[in-house]
């Protein structure tokens, strides 16, 4: 097991994962050892079939300051080559989360500045709360949101990624939620609740079920329709249908009892 100073793994017994930013008292900004743990978290997570999902989550006040002020002087005084190692290793990590096997939901509270909305934006999901404060700040210090913007602009389009990357405006939970950054956003003293409801909804699906959707909607893409994809999509269906859960499940809908992949736990703070 490898001891982690700037993450946290916390694993729930009802099979998900937390992964945590834990430099709370430099605000959860990244530097170039937070960034290598956490690839290494994240490789440790998709090599682990037991899990259902991942949440992301941070310490403290904030969600993440952006990149660590002293982590970015040092680079100042490094060489193109050092900078684009660097770089290199941001962009495995923002890959690693975007193409995670299992589902993903980022939790945000406080500020999440520069690299931060990269984070969210490869997490499949993400809520968060109202009072949060979201900035593509890189312009503001002479620098570009270069590794991060693809996802953002696949999170919430290229028109929106343009005003907020090149005015590096502020922008709240409830403009978030708006451009389609967060999914729902709620009162601060209500977020660790909806939290809980958010978990117990996930536990009600089939573990298989979410990976094979996940790998169909990243295939679908933008959902152009070609003959291969006509073909991917019907696969995908038969393949599933005579699965061990996809057979599990249909039965227990046909009997009118709880399938398999939901234990006495999975049920708890469930809302319908």
């Amino acid at each position: 097991m490898t001891d982690f100073e700037t993450v946290e793994l916390e694993y729930d017994p009802r099979g998900y994962v937390t992964l945590w930013l834990n430099r709370a008292d430099k605000n959860n900004a990244f530097n170039a050892q937070m960034i290598g743990e956490l690839n290494v978290a994240l490789e440790r997570i998709q090599s682990d079939d037991n899990l259902r999902f991942l949440l992301l989550r941070a310490r403290g006040r904030h969600f993440s300051a952006g990149a660590d002020l002293a982590w970015m002087q040092e680079s100042a005084n490094l060489d193109y080559n050092t900078n684009l190692g660097d770089a290199r290793e941001l962009g495995e990590l923002m890959y690693n989360l975007a193409k995670l096997k299992l589902p993903s939901l980022a939790v945000v509270q406080g500020a999440a500045y520069g690299g931060a909305l990269g984070l969210i934006s490869c997490c499949d999901m993400a809520i968060g709360a109202d009072d949060a404060q979201f900035c593509l700040s890189e312009v503001r210090i002479g620098l570009a949101p270069a590794v991060i913007s693809p996802f953002v602009v696949q999170a919430i389009g290229e028109r929106h990624t343009r005003r907020y990357a090149l005015s590096a405006e502020r922008f709240d939970g409830l403009r978030a939620r708006e451009i389609g950054l967060l999914a729902e956003c709620y009162a601060a003293a209500e977020l660790e609740g909806q939290v809980q409801h958010w978990v117990a909804n996930l536990l009600l699906n089939s573990p298989q079920a979410m990976r094979v959707s996940k790998d169909l909607l990243c295939e679908v893409g933008h959902g152009e329709l070609t003959p291969a994809l006509r073909r991917y999509c019907e696969n995908a269906i038969a393949r599933i249908r005579v699965s061990p859960e996809g057979q599990e499940g249909l039965r227990a809908f046909l009997h009118k009892r709880e399938p398999g992949w939901r234990g006495e736990n999975n049920n708890k703070g469930e809302s319908r």
